[in-house]
């Protein structure tokens, strides 16, 4: 088994951090296949201010392009800017959700920090995006053992008196000892030309397999217009869009604390439009639905002025006329 705990482009790591291109949707211009590879070949020389400076250029004329992002976040992580290599996968999930490598590198970051919950929301969700996503399965069964690992010492700390935990530890211990995976150091290849969705970025002499055909989103939070019906009322409030926040709640939704729902209205609209500046940002969605019913629940990044939260929030909604519209919200939980 290989540790995710670590990003590297010396080792063999399960983690595609350095040769996808992300999307077979997304393939790039040959032009724009050399600028990756260029970016790629300054990072494996050991360049990495030299990579960031030309991936930052390539970004200031295309600002979107999730490929060349994905190589910055990876340029950051190298260089030990973990925030900021989180922050640049995050937004690339929000505004690419359908691609599982950046949830894969985003769990790799969270393990490196020790935050395995965090890492196991995120691998959970690389494969929701993809079941085929072999590498996304290896670091989730790692960061499974990790948690075991937790969960056992906790127990043997509370009763030293058990004798079933110490070998349950001393095996997970084991999983992780220096050398238990045998991995040997090996070259990445640098990007040359397109290739499909999910192409793993494991180092090897073999060629490479075509990549697996995309499963169908599995149950869960596999919801893209829920999703997308949170982002877009993210969105509006960020922006102030007042008709469009309002019109992303159901006439039934009910305010609550003796509010009515023209007072609380004319609450939210005086409150909102008095911001200097909003940006909402929501991520790490966990979503259950039915044909008229969903709750998704996810972590809302919200920015007024000085003022910074980063809390857990749920949405219960309903279908109405082909739009999913808000019922109820809560934070927190």
């Amino acid at each position: 088994m290989q540790p995710i705990a670590r990003i590297s482009y010396k080792r063999s790591l399960n983690m595609p951090m350095a040769l996808c291109v992300l999307t077979a949707a997304l393939w790039a211009p040959i032009a724009q296949a050399d600028d990756y590879a260029d970016v790629n070949k300054l990072v494996r020389a050991g360049q990495t201010a030299e990579a960031l400076n030309k991936a930052e250029q390539y970004l200031a004329a295309k600002p979107r392009d999730p490929q060349m992002r994905f190589l910055k976040g990876v340029i950051l992580a190298e260089t030990g800017k973990s925030a900021d290599a989180i922050a640049t996968f995050v937004k690339l999930t929000e505004e690419f959700p359908e691609l599982p490598e950046p949830y894969n590198n985003l769990a790799v970051l969270y393990a490196g920090q020790s935050q395995f919950d965090k890492a196991r929301i995120a691998l959970e969700m690389a494969i929701r995006t993809n079941p085929s996503y072999a590498t996304a399965h290896e670091n989730l069964g790692d960061v499974y053992a990790k948690l075991a690992s937790q969960a056992y010492s906790k127990a043997l700390q509370l009763d030293g008196s058990n004798a079933g935990v110490p070998p349950k530890l001393a095996l997970i211990r084991n999983l992780f000892a220096p050398d238990a995976r045998g991995v040997k150091p090996s070259a990445t290849p640098a990007i040359t030309a397109p290739v499909a969705a999910g192409a793993a970025a494991k180092a090897s002499a073999a060629p490479a397999a075509p990549a697996p055909e995309k499963a169908a989103p599995a149950a869960g939070t596999a919801h893209p217009d829920v999703v997308a019906a949170v982002q877009d009322w993210a969105k509006a409030w960020s922006t102030k869009n007042m008709n469009g926040y309002l019109s992303a709640y159901s006439t039934s939704f009910a305010p609550g604390n003796g509010k009515t729902r023209k007072d609380w209205e004319q609450e939210r609209r005086t409150r909102i439009t008095s911001k200097g500046s909003i940006a909402v940002d929501v991520a790490d969605f966990d979503v259950q639905a039915s044909d008229t019913k969903a709750t998704a629940v996810f972590r809302q990044h919200y920015k007024a002025g000085s003022l910074v939260s980063n809390s857990r929030k749920t949405l219960e909604m309903t279908k109405e006329n082909g739009r999913w519209l808000i019922t109820k919200e809560s934070t927190g939980g």
